[in-house]
C-alpha cells in the first residue's frame, strides 16, 4: 500500500470514533496493553507530559511542546484530531511523521493487530509511541483522546498531568454531570505525579482534590493565582498578554480563550522547572532568565508545532477566521469574541456533528450575522438542512450548502472588504475549509 491507501485502510478498516461516533469508540485498555507489549513498551524510552480536559488540550499541548523545543529538547507531540493530513497527529519538533513510516508501521504490524480488532485511535497511539522511540526523542507531550481513565494514552507515567477544564462533551461516554466527566478526566492523575488543573468549578474541584489525595499527587489550580493577568486580541491575529512576573508577551495563537490556556501552560512549566527539566537548557530556575525562550516559543507556537484552527486568520481583506471550537464550553468564548468583532457585515459558515448540544450552541451564536449552514465530509456531520431548521427555531435564518467549500464560496462572494467571515462549529468543518478552500 502507498500512503494514501494506508490512511484509507486505517480510516475504514478500524472503528474510528471521529468518523463513526459511538460505534467507533472502544472502551478499556486491553488492546492498548497488548500493542504496547508487542512493541516492547516504547513509551518507557522517553519522558512524557499528559494533557487532558474538555477544551484547550490542543493549544496547551502545542504550546508546551513549543517551549520545550526552544529549550533545546527533541520533542514528540501526539494530538488529535487532524484537520487536513493524518500526519499532523504525530510530530517531532513540529515536523510530521513521514509517510514512509506510516506505511511501514502498518505493513510490519498489521498481522499482529488485525486479530485484536483495535480502534483507529489505539493503532495510532501505538504508532506514535513507537515512532518517538525510533527517533530518539527526549520528551513527548501526549494529548488525551477522549476522557482519561480508559483512554489508550493512559499507560504513560508522565512528569506532570495537566487537565485544562471540564464542560459538557461526549456525555454518552463520560457521564451526564460535570462531576462524572471530571472523574473520568481525573483518571490520568498518577501516584505521586504533580497535576495541574487549569479551570475548575464547585462541581469539579472536589473531584480533582479527592483523586489527588487518593493518588498522593501534588495538585495545583492554575486559576487560583493566575500568571496571565490580561489578554487582548491583536489586529493582525494572535494575542497580547500581560503576565504577573514577565510583563508583556505577544502570542501567535488567537482566541480570547488562550488566556486560560496560557495560564495553564505556565503552571505546567513550573512543575517541569521544579523537576529540573528546563533549568539545564535555559540557564536557571527563574522565569526572568528564561524569558527569551518563552517569548520566542509563545510568539511562534503555530510555526514551531504546526498547530492550526485556533482563531486562525487566513485572509485579511475581507478578514477570514476559522476556529475548531465545537461545544458549549468553547462557544462561550467564541460568542464573546465574535460579538467584539468590528465589521460592516459578519458572515458565519457553520456546521456541527451529531453528538453535540446544538441547541445550546445556537443560543450563543450572534443573531446579527449572515449564516451559511453546511456539513463536513464525515458521517457524524449533521445534515445542513437539519442545522438550518434547528437554527430557525432559535431565530437564526440562513442558506444551506452541502459542502463547506460551497458555503465558504457563497460567503466570500457576498462579503465586502470591510466584512468579517467566520468558519467553524466543528473541527471537521475547519478541516474541510483548510483542505478545500485555502
Amino acid at each position: 500500500m502507498n500512503y494514501k491507501e494506508t490512511c484509507e485502510y486505517l480510516y475504514n478498516q478500524m472503528p474510528m470514533f471521529e468518523r463513526q461516533g459511538a460505534s467507533g469508540y472502544k472502551e478499556g485498555l486491553s488492546n492498548t496493553l497488548a500493542l504496547d507489549d508487542h512493541l516492547n513498551h516504547p513509551h518507557l524510552s522517553y519522558k512524557t507530559i499528559h494533557v487532558g480536559g474538555t477544551n484547550g488540550k490542543g493549544s496547551v499541548s502545542h504550546t508546551i511542546a513549543a517551549v520545550l523545543q526552544e529549550c533545546g529538547y527533541r520533542v514528540g507531540l501526539y494530538t488529535s484530531p487532524h484537520l487536513v493530513d493524518f500526519r499532523e497527529r504525530i510530530r517531532i519538533n513540529g515536523k510530521p511523521i513521514s509517510q514512509h513510516y506510516v506505511v511501514e508501521f502498518v505493513e510490519q504490524h498489521r498481522s499482529f493487530f488485525e486479530p485484536l480488532h483495535p480502534s483507529f485511535f489505539e493503532v495510532t497511539t501505538a504508532m506514535a509511541f513507537k515512532y518517538f522511540k525510533d527517533r530518539n526523542i527526549d520528551i513527548a507531550v501526549v494529548e488525551v483522546g477522549l476522557g482519561g481513565r480508559l483512554d489508550c494514552t493512559n499507560i504513560i507515567d508522565p512528569l506532570v498531568s495537566v487537565i485544562t477544564n471540564i464542560s459538557f462533551d461526549h456525555t454518552q461516554f463520560l457521564g451526564d454531570t460535570l462531576a462524572k466527566i471530571a472523574a473520568e478526566k481525573a483518571g490520568i492523575i498518577k501516584v505521586g505525579t504533580p497535576v495541574v488543573i487549569g479551570e475548575s468549578n464547585a462541581e469539579t474541584r472536589p473531584v480533582f482534590e479527592a483523586k489527588a489525595r487518593e493518588m498522593h499527587a501534588p495538585i495545583v489550580f492554575a486559576e487560583d493565582e493566575p500568571e496571565v493577568i490580561s489578554a487582548e486580541p491583536l489586529t493582525k491575529g494572535g494575542m497580547r498578554y500581560q503576565l504577573k512576573h514577565l510583563g508583556q508577551f505577544d502570542g501567535d495563537l488567537g482566541g480570547i480563550y488562550q488566556k486560560q490556556n496560557l495560564n495553564t501552560v505556565f503552571y505546567a512549566l513550573r512543575e517541569l522547572l521544579k523537576q529540573g527539566y528546563l533549568s539545564s537548557d535555559i540557564g536557571g530556575k527563574t522565569w526572568e532568565r528564561s524569558r527569551q525562550e518563552l517569548t520566542t516559543a509563545i510568539g511562534n507556537v503555530a510555526k514551531l508545532t504546526g498547530l492550526m484552527g485556533r482563531w486562525q486568520t487566513v485572509n485579511q481583506t475581507p478578514k477570514v477566521v476559522c476556529d475548531t471550537g465545537h461545544n458549549v464550553g468553547g462557544w462561550q468564548y467564541l460568542s464573546r469574541q465574535l460579538e467584539s468583532v468590528l465589521c460592516q457585515q459578519m458572515h458565519i459558515v457553520f456546521g456541527m456533528v451529531d453528538d453535540k448540544d446544538i441547541d445550546k450552541v445556537l443560543d450563543l451564536l450572534p443573531k446579527h450575522a449572515k449564516f451559511y449552514f453546511t456539513k463536513a465530509q464525515t458521517k457524524r456531520a449533521l445534515n445542513e438542512t437539519v442545522v438550518q431548521r434547528k437554527a430557525k427555531e432559535h431565530g437564526i435564518e440562513g442558506m444551506a450548502y452541502s459542502t463547506v467549500n460551497e458555503a465558504y464560496k457563497a460567503a466570500y462572494q457576498s462579503a465586502s472588504d470591510n466584512d468579517f467571515i467566520f468558519v467553524g462549529g466543528s473541527s471537521y468543518v475547519v478541516g474541510d475549509f483548510l483542505k478545500d478552500c485555502i
